[in-house]
């Protein structure tokens, strides 16, 4: 099976082309730079060169492909949220995702087109509940990433018009130890500051990220897999509880607090994330029948921090 991806030499994206080769199927994957891509993956795969974000004849590589895994999109955390930023993470993902539609559209003409669309979208669709417990038919929010995420969304689901099964994957936390938000937190805790952030009480919705990655794979694999669902442990944990299981897989302390404020002037609008969290449940991916490998926090640190 060839699988075309956008945002393939990202975090998830990396991990998601390994597993694709490892299972004997093709990645086509879309890339800026064709050449550094060479130079990360080697030659075991395609590479398509082209900009999500602008039509192009990329699109009809895509329309020749049996599947195809949409994970475009700006890092929410890369930078603090200017007007431009936010215009940015709006566009990297709904620009592209509507681009990927359209190439969609075309192998529609097609009896080999691809019949199965995965995009991502965020836990942020719902934003923040306290300890509410969240699922798939929670209502949206309407703050900046809970609009975001609807309109994200609405562009993926069009595709079904063309005949095109769409599961649409809303990513929490995702936990490796070699990019993403668990990097960031490592250092902090190796120097003995870890522990607590703001309250302490707001819930992580996390997931590790070889489960992530083996829930696009299943969504890909499986015809009755459609619509909303949540890329999220199934067991959410606070932010105190999160610190402490971190600092016991590291085998460093998690006393120390980090206050509200100060993540606010190192992230600004982005802390709130942080702050509010949410506990998101995967309740529809359970009684679709998947299983997690790393249900809980525990058992996710170990195994990442076994790996050194």
């Amino acid at each position: 099976m060839r699988v075309f991806i956008t945002g393939g030499t990202g975090l998830i994206g990396t991990k998601l082309v390994a597993a694709l080769i490892a299972r004997g199927d093709i990645p086509v994957v879309l890339t800026r730079n064709a050449d550094a891509a060479r130079r990360k993956f080697g030659d075991n795969i395609e590479f398509v060169s082209g900009d999500p974000m602008r039509n192009g004849p990329w699109q009809d590589t895509l329309a020749g492909c049996d599947a195809v895994i949409n994970l475009v999109g700006q890092g929410v955390f890369d930078q603090r949220w200017s007007p431009e930023y936010k215009k940015l993470l709006a566009d990297s993902r709904i620009l592209s995702t509507r681009n990927v539609v359209t190439a969609l559209a075309r192998g529609e003409q097609s009896a080999t087109g691809p019949k199965i669309l995965v995009s991502t979208s965020a836990i942020g669709y719902y934003g923040p509940h306290g300890d509410e417990e969240l699922d798939e038919d929670s209502p949206p929010a309407h703050d900046f990433l809970g609009q975001l995420s609807i309109d994200w969304e609405n562009e993926a689901k069009s595709a079904s018009t063309a005949g095109v099964r769409v599961a649409i994957v809303r990513v929490g936390i995702v936990l490796d130890q070699g990019g993403g938000a668990l990097a960031k937190l490592i250092l902090p805790f190796s120097l003995g500051g870890g522990g607590p952030v703001g309250s302490g009480r707001q819930y992580m919705a996390w997931i590790h990220i070889d489960d992530l990655v083996r829930l696009f794979l299943w969504a890909v694999d499986h015809p009755n897999v459609a619509g909303p669902l949540n890329g999220t442990a199934p067991h959410p944990v606070t932010n105190k509880a999160f610190g402490h299981a971190l600092g016991k897989a590291m085998g460093r302390p998690s006393f120390v607090w980090t206050p509200g404020f100060a993540l606010h002037l190192l992230l600004g609008e982005a802390a709130e994330i942080v702050l509010n969290g949410q506990r998101v449940l995967p309740r529809r991916v359970l009684e679709l029948g998947f299983t997690f490998n790393y249900p809980t926090i525990d058992v996710a640190l170990a195994q990442i921090f076994a790996k050194k």
